[in-house]
């Protein structure tokens, strides 16, 4: 690491104002942090166009004065970085850092002090604040912190975005709108202005702080707006403190802000040690069933959890190269309305009908493995009371990998705090920031996994702690169980320029009958075709992937479930070749060498919305002179996902890098490639 002295001035009427410049090593990206206005500010240009104007830094405390007028730069530390690190799984193995640095530190006569540290990239700005052991702040209450986001020529930009600080948390379809009628926001929020550059506004490395979410004040000034405690606080700290990121990914085009690691190289690097024992894989489980009504997580004749289903499901995983069988409704707690039942949930006690030493030893005789559930219906307090004995349970029970579940309104998590009374806090507030991360933690030192759903937003901790494997945090598969509306066909190209900048998410592809509600446009049922339902497994990324369907309806498609069987999780190189927001993407990816899968074999997916479309792929992502038998499974002549969704032809065909494959996507379809390497 180099590093250099960078502060410049320049002069605003009478009195001296200074600014701090900082380039992306291609000289794309130009950061201009001043002190100029009331406030010290920052603003963004990409190819010496504005990007983001001048915006506010600061913050607001309930005791002490707040940072923001008055400030001056008195300090400014510049370093470069260049450098590459590898992922234990990913999206790809070897990951570039390589960024420009100016940590630029702000005073105030009267008293106060805080730095706040720019890194801009080739495809973006990350910046947090880092606040010093200072007099009087040994007791910090931030009702609001400052940092906005004022984007430029707003008006003409166009923005897709789903709705912060409501009941249903993440899971909302995305809306298309003008930026300037996007009112308050989650991120990663994603907008294109009228020169066509693409950005995404997120955070990373949140720990121990609320949840950002975006605030328009005014038209197109978006300010910070961190999701409170229950007593209207935002942030408690105790001391010195650092935030999260705010990070800015910009691009040319869509795909740039896909093909970007600035999340992960803002977090810190892997703290568990040897993580050898946090396995990708694939799986199948107790669950679609549940959402489709022919099983129930309650007791009684439809019961799902039993031992009998368990052990056909193993039996299933067995013969067809899945890793583990994934059960919910096990355990006591729920029996009657599930969703109010967080007090009464064990995570140790199962039903009667659930054999879990016997399924232990089954698992082990067949090579599958159990993957645990824990619902808590929102109770944390409860979970937190048995975690400890939860996770013993289940390491004694050869389980690696657990599906924790946080199902309750926004806002309504319910603790029980220091004096005994319930508490009510929103599942992106910063109590429950802590609690994702202490289960994460927690499950660690007992060799454990988690996949949350109802979580708190990627931001790229799995860098930190890589047995945070995936978590849902958007509408997944079972909303086209029983969502009204269900997710509509441009929800999976919207989700790949937007939730899927954050990080792996388990959205549980692979459903094969459309059709458990009848087909048609007026059903809850997915809204997708046959082929489209492969590629997924290309698309959206995960190093966990269930096969979400029932048993029966892969062994009635045996073809089309061959994909399926051999298509891995883990990659050595991942790409978005092509694709705009909400209408289309297409991905490439190579396999990493890991067990039966060689290194060697490339695949590809591509998924479009409700637009049929042709899209010409250029092969040169493949080794140069090298073959390769292209498995292509791509939507017939006569599919269209309404009514004839399962239309799905297969071909192989020997190609190589110099070649070009015309897809043929029918309306909500997809194509999904295995380049097996000859």
């Amino acid at each position: 690491m180099r590093t250099s002295a960078l502060l410049l001035f320049a002069f605003s009427g009478s009195c001296f104002a200074q600014t701090a410049i900082l380039q992306s090593p291609n000289g794309n990206i130009k950061i201009t942090i001043s002190d100029e206005l009331t406030t010290p500010s920052y603003s963004i240009d990409f190819k010496n166009k504005p990007v983001i104007n001048s915006s506010a830094l600061g913050f607001k405390f309930k005791q002490q004065a707040p940072f923001s007028e008055g400030f001056k730069i008195t300090h400014t530390q510049k370093n470069t970085q260049n450098t590459q690190w590898q992922q234990p799984w990913g999206e790809r193995q070897t990951v570039t850092d390589n960024h420009n640095e100016v940590a630029v530190t702000f005073k105030k006569p009267q008293g106060g002090v805080f730095t706040v540290k720019f890194r801009a990239f080739n495809n973006g700005v990350g910046f947090r604040y880092e606040v010093p052991k200072q007099p009087g702040f040994e007791n910090i209450e931030i009702t609001k912190e400052l940092t906005e986001f004022a984007i430029t020529d707003s008006q003409s930009a166009t923005a897709w975005w789903i709705p912060a600080r409501g009941w249903n948390r993440y899971e909302y379809v995305y809306n298309t709108t003008p930026v300037n009628d996007a009112p308050l926001v989650h991120t990663p929020f994603t907008f294109k202005n009228k020169e066509g550059v693409h950005v995404s506004i997120h955070e990373a490395a949140l720990v121990d702080y609320a949840g950002m979410t975006l605030n328009q004040r005014r038209p197109g000034v978006f300010q910070a707006d961190l999701t409170p405690w229950s007593d209207g606080i935002a942030v408690k700290k105790q001391g010195a403190f650092n935030t999260p990121w705010r990070t800015i990914q910009i691009g040319s085009k869509a795909v740039d802000l896909i093909n970007s690691d600035i999340i992960l190289n803002l977090n810190e690097p892997n703290k568990l040690g040897d993580v050898s024992w946090v396995k990708p894989g694939k799986y199948v489980g107790i669950w679609w069933g549940m959402h489709i009504n022919t099983q129930t997580w309650g007791s009684g004749e439809k019961h799902g959890a039993t031992t009998q289903t368990t052990k056909y499901y193993m039996d299933f995983a067995a013969e067809y190269g899945f890793d583990g069988v994934l059960v919910e409704g096990w355990n006591i707690g729920w029996d009657g309305d599930w969703f109010f039942n967080g007090d009464v949930f064990s995570f140790t006690q199962p039903y009667d009908d659930f054999d879990i030493e016997e399924l232990t030893r089954y698992g082990k005789q067949k090579g599958v493995q159990l993957i645990g559930h824990h619902e808590t219906s929102g109770n944390v307090t409860n979970y937190r009371n048995q975690m400890e004995d939860a996770f013993a349970l289940y390491e004694k029970s050869n389980v690696s990998q657990v599906k924790t579940g946080y199902v309750a309104d926004g806002g309504n998590i319910k603790r029980i705090d220091e004096n005994g009374i319930a508490r009510h806090e929103w599942h992106d507030g910063q109590f429950m920031v802590n609690e994702y991360l202490y289960n994460v933690k927690l499950a660690a030192k007992h060799k454990i996994s988690i996949n949350t759903h109802e979580p708190i937003k990627d931001t790229g901790l799995r860098r930190t702690y890589p047995n945070w494997i995936a978590r849902e945090g958007a509408r997944g598969q079972e909303f086209n169980a029983w969502g009204t509306p269900p997710n509509p066909p441009e929800h999976i190209p919207m989700l790949a320029f937007t939730r899927m900048l954050a990080g792996p998410m388990d959205f549980t592809p692979g459903i094969f009958d459309m059709g458990f509600n009848g087909l048609g446009d007026d059903t809850n049922r997915p809204q997708t075709t046959l082929a489209k339902q492969l590629a997924l497994y290309v698309v959206l990324y995960s190093p966990i992937q269930m096969a979400a369907d029932l048993p029966k309806n892969y062994l009635a498609k045996p073809d089309a479930f061959q994909f399926i069987q051999d298509v891995p999780t883990d990659w050595q190189q991942s790409i978005a070749l092509d694709g705009e927001v909400g209408d289309f993407i297409v991905f490439a990816r190579k396999e990493r060498k890991r067990g039966k899968y060689s290194g060697n074999d490339w695949y590809l997916g591509a998924v479009t919305d409700e637009k049929a479309r042709t899209i010409e792929v250029k092969l040169d992502f493949l080794e140069k002179g090298k073959k390769f038998e292209a498995h292509i499974y791509q939507d017939g002549k006569n599919a269209e996902w309404k009514n004839k969704p399962y239309d799905l032809d297969i071909e192989k065909r020997v190609v190589s890098a110099n070649d070009k494959l015309t897809l043929k996507l029918a309306t909500s379809g997809g194509t999904a490639i295995r380049f097996k390497a000859l």
